[in-house]
């Protein structure tokens, strides 16, 4: 998961990094149809796994939309909105993938891993709740 959460801040950083170059119209099109031709390539194969795994999958692969069209609006038209609105998809997505992961534990070790993953979810709000007092 940190590995998950280590490649979303990388993607953020170099789109805000990008930021400088004004997206046209045209180029945001194509840009979101890469997005959508990526999602369904994502779920196709995920269609191959079975069970929790394709579950997992399929959330991973949600959130890797969600959050790449968020950047995208971001890059489009910059604002103090859309920069929360990447960083709330971000958090629900590594939610998600987290509690659909603690579904293949039991007992214990899977009430531990939702309350992990409750508490990172909680620290990521918590962290775009001050992004709302700053801007």
């Amino acid at each position: 998961m940190k590995k998950h959460l280590l490649m979303i801040a990388i993607a953020s950083t170099c789109l805000i990094a990008g930021q400088a170059s004004a997206m046209t119209s045209d180029e945001y099109k194509v840009a979101k149809e890469k997005i959508e031709a990526d999602y369904k390539v994502d779920k196709a194969k995920c269609d191959t796994l079975k069970d929790n795994a394709k579950d997992v999958c399929d959330k991973e692969a949600k959130g890797k939309e969600n959050v790449a069209k968020a950047e995208l609006e971001q890059q489009y038209k910059p604002s103090e909105s859309h920069a929360r609105n990447v960083k709330e998809e971000q958090v629900k997505a590594t939610y998600e993938v987290a509690k659909e992961k603690c579904d293949d534990l039991k007992g214990d070790a899977k009430n531990a891993c939702e309350k992990q993953a409750k508490a990172d979810e909680a620290k990521g709000k918590a962290e775009i709740k001050a992004m709302k007092t700053k801007g």
